[in-house]
């Protein structure tokens, strides 16, 4: 029998902090904290760097973690192949998001994917920035992008359309550009590693190679931005459709959209055995996410700016 420590240990790695993991295995705090040193003690490596707010994996405790994962999975998995039984989702699943999109899209569905599977303990991250899914002992992450690394298997489950957009007030002010070329004159938002902007219409290609206007590592940021008339933006349609249903913004250029190549993906590790709760969540993401809802209705083109603005 695997070691309850080694379990105790990959329960705390998920969900991120003791008193969390001490709820989810019905341990008090104080229990956890003693199991944890204990094990640490006898293996004779620090696993976790303990602060009042969070936990951090050492890089053993990412080594660590990350064999025992496999090998908690392939044990599940083997006990499957003997008793004939399906493996119900159970044991720690951690997964990391976009902001924006887990927040608006994941977040308002959560609790029937925790009220189909009481056994798993789901622990969110969400955040712009790269997350390395080994290192960060993540079993399932959402990607928004045009393709995904090789060491990943990935589950296409949408494609993200990007249109131009821009709050009328600005346009009204800077006048709307009528090509690619005149976006050179105007202000453009994006966050960090967004920009060039690669573009299509009707079999054409255009790269946009400019700055944002304000250098962040937030896309709410920029949708805020545009929204208040600080500048043109490339947006998801899934970020922007309710704006430009009530035309707080409105598309620009509307013939050019972003690569069509972009999509969103959920992703998790290659070369393991795969849980019976990622395989869960994988399914639960197909069912949540849908593309017609904001696919549908979108004004096709901009709002007129007064004559008085100039590109």
């Amino acid at each position: 029998m695997l070691d309850p420590d080694y379990e105790l240990f990959v329960h705390v790695a998920a969900a991120g902090s003791l008193s969390a993991a001490a709820r989810a295995l019905g341990l008090s705090p104080a229990m956890v904290s003693k199991r944890l040193a204990r094990l640490e003690r006898r293996l004779g490596v620090r696993l976790l760097h303990r602060t009042t707010r969070r936990l951090a994996m050492t890089a053993a405790g990412e080594r660590f973690h990350a064999d025992l994962t496999a090998i908690l999975a392939a044990t599940a998995a083997a006990e499957a192949r003997v008793t004939g039984a399906a493996v119900a989702p159970a044991g720690p699943l951690r997964v990391s998001a976009p902001t924006s999109f887990g927040r608006l899209h994941v977040a308002p569905h959560l609790h029937r994917f925790i009220a189909d599977h009481p056994a798993v303990a789901l622990a969110i991250d969400l955040s712009d920035g790269f997350v390395d899914l080994l290192a960060g002992g993540v079993d399932v992450a959402i990607r928004i992008a045009p393709d995904v690394p090789a060491d990943v298997v990935a589950h296409r489950l949408a494609d993200s359309r990007r249109v131009l957009c821009a709050a009328p007030a600005y346009l009204a002010a800077h006048g709307a550009p009528a090509t690619i070329a005149d976006l050179a004159a105007h202000r453009l938002l994006a966050a960090q590693g967004q920009l060039p902007w690669q573009l299509m219409a009707r079999g054409r290609a255009r790269t946009v190679e400019d700055d944002s206007i304000v250098a962040t590592n937030s896309s709410e940021l920029v949708r805020e931005l545009a929204l208040t008339g600080a500048g043109i933006a490339l947006r998801s349609l899934w970020d922007v459709h309710e704006a430009l249903a009530r035309g707080t913004l409105v598309r620009v250029l509307p013939d050019w959209e972003g690569s069509a190549r972009v999509g969103i993906w959920a992703v998790h590790p290659r070369g393991q055995p795969v849980a019976p709760a990622v395989t869960a969540f994988v399914a639960f993401l197909r069912a949540v996410i849908d593309p017609a809802a904001w696919e549908g209705g979108q004004p096709a083109s901009t709002t007129t700016p007064s004559p008085g603005g100039s590109a």
